[in-house]
């Protein structure tokens, strides 16, 4: 079941001429990311405080088709593609105004936060975010 969520892009995300700066995406994209968390209960705020585990980007590969203009609500469809011991491929589709703009591959890896090494989903956020595979054999895709 995929994310969806619409964000405005604002004139601070945006070149003198109106189009989305392409660093900004990724700003807002971190937003989105940490509210998909939320919405399967696991704010960033229990994950980082309470049981100290990051979820940095260890491999995003983004695809520009179109620019984002200021003033437009740029609606993100968040979708899990694979989980592995530690990992967690995403797919992003970012469109506006009915036209897609761009499209991401997106792996996240779980970190302890006291060692800076990668660990294993512990089992109730791997239960929530296999509630959310877009395929049932996606276990084996990511590591």
């Amino acid at each position: 079941m995929a994310f969806k969520t619409t964000r405005p892009l604002r004139f601070g995300d945006c070149d003198p001429s109106g189009i989305a700066y392409f660093p900004s995406y990724l700003n807002i994209l971190v937003g989105v990311l940490e509210d998909y968390f939320a919405s399967i209960g696991f704010s960033w705020r229990k994950l980082i405080d309470d049981r100290r585990i990051g979820v940095p980007t260890v491999r995003l590969d983004l695809t520009f088709i179109k620019p984002g203009l200021q003033g437009d609500n740029l609606e993100f469809l968040l979708s899990v593609h694979g989980i592995g011991r530690s990992s967690l491929d995403l797919q992003h589709q970012v469109s506006a105004n009915g036209h897609m703009l761009w499209t991401a591959k997106h792996r996240v890896v779980a970190t302890s936060l006291d060692t800076h090494k990668s660990l294993e989903w512990p089992d109730d956020l791997r239960a929530a975010l296999t509630s959310h595979l877009e395929t049932t054999d996606a276990h084996h895709s990511a590591t």
